[in-house]
């Protein structure tokens, strides 16, 4: 029998973030490609549309106009899954019929008026400017009584249920923590006890031993692909100095996180030569009063592209029903991303 390899035959990883296995079958790249192939996004947008809701001046769906900004543009979501005017409710049956009224606010943030830019596609300065909204709007929202946690993310390409293509993120801050965060609440706080130190500070320090899956890094940042990544080419993005959120970075930090950002997505654009697809985030502390120690703010990026411009991953099947899984181990998916330039495809155009 042949010795095992992690880079051929499938096996288990444990993402120590959220308690959770998941699933790598690295033989299952070699196999045959006859189902849907997604449209590359490849369209030459312009730098203003008339028809865009997003537009500077232009009238939104619920028929109020956008200033004529010039850099960010915060408003409060048209069509907000969260309401901040929601009558106390709540319902539990034998412990098996449970629900609780939830009450929030949703934002949109357009990063830049000109409606043909993402976020690789602008300048590092003009980026900090997004860094800088998302600390006031955290600051802002998490001070209210009623917001206890602050989830900052942006769906990016029509793929990933994108339904405007003006660069923009959401804010949803709500009263409750919700899934994916409490997890990682309760698995970081389980390690500082134990430790006395972040989760992600001792993994930040044992990526950057071998630096095996790593992409970028700058003076205060670092890019790596989790050893527990589910999609192709998740990312992870680390400060080294360990905060509870994004309200705590320097002004130099700020500026590093803008960078950092940019030459990230600017790998992701030119590994396929496409406007590449995403949902990414912000993982931070909830905003509930507490100290949260344990906790190490993060940002996470996960794309579903996985051999080219047209063929992405699906979470189906197995993955709904079972665990995660990959196909491409963590590992390849950090050399392909570290070996590209951090010139964007566009310029040589």
């Amino acid at each position: 029998m042949a010795e095992f390899n992690f880079n051929d035959h499938p096996h288990r990883r444990f993402n120590p973030l959220l308690g959770e296995w998941m699933l790598v079958s690295p033989q299952r790249s070699k196999r045959p490609w006859q189902g849907q192939q997604e449209e590359p996004d490849t369209a030459q947008r312009p730098t203003y549309d008339p028809t865009c809701y997003l537009c500077p001046g232009n009238v939104r769906a619920n028929g109020e106009h956008n200033p004529q900004y010039t850099g960010t543009f915060v408003f409060d979501n048209d069509f907000a899954a969260l309401q901040a005017d929601v009558p106390a409710g709540d319902l539990n049956v034998e412990g098996l019929l449970q629900a609780k009224a939830e009450s929030g606010v949703g934002r949109v943030i357009c990063f830049s008026p000109r409606h043909d830019l993402t976020l690789p596609e602008m300048s590092v300065e003009a980026i900090r400017g997004v860094v800088d909204v998302w600390v006031e709007q955290f600051r802002e929202l998490g001070a209210q009584p009623d917001i206890n946690y602050v989830q900052i993310f942006e769906n990016k390409g029509f793929i990933m249920g994108c339904s405007n293509p003006h660069p923009h993120g959401q804010i949803w801050a709500q009263r409750h923590v919700p899934g994916d965060p409490a997890k990682e609440t309760v698995q970081q706080e389980v390690y500082y006890k134990e430790h006395g130190k972040t989760l992600l500070a001792d993994y930040l320090a044992l990526e950057l031993r071998t630096k095996e899956r790593v992409v970028v890094e700058n003076e205060h940042f670092v890019v790596l692909v989790p050893f527990w990544a589910a999609w192709p080419y998740e990312t992870l993005v680390l400060p080294r100095r360990v905060v509870q959120d994004i309200t705590q970075l320097t002004d130099e930090e700020r500026t590093a996180f803008a960078d950092i950002i940019r030459r990230l997505t600017i790998r992701y654009d030119n590994l396929f030569q496409t406007s590449f697809p995403y949902s990414a985030g912000l993982h931070q502390r909830p905003t509930d009063g507490q100290e949260h120690e344990s906790w190490h703010l993060h940002m996470h990026f996960y794309p579903p592209l996985l051999r080219s411009a047209t063929v992405r991953k699906f979470m189906v099947g197995y993955e709904l029903l079972a665990e995660a899984q990959r196909d491409i181990t963590a590992e390849y998916a950090a050399q392909r991303l570290r070996e590209l330039p951090e010139v964007h495809y566009k310029a040589s155009l």
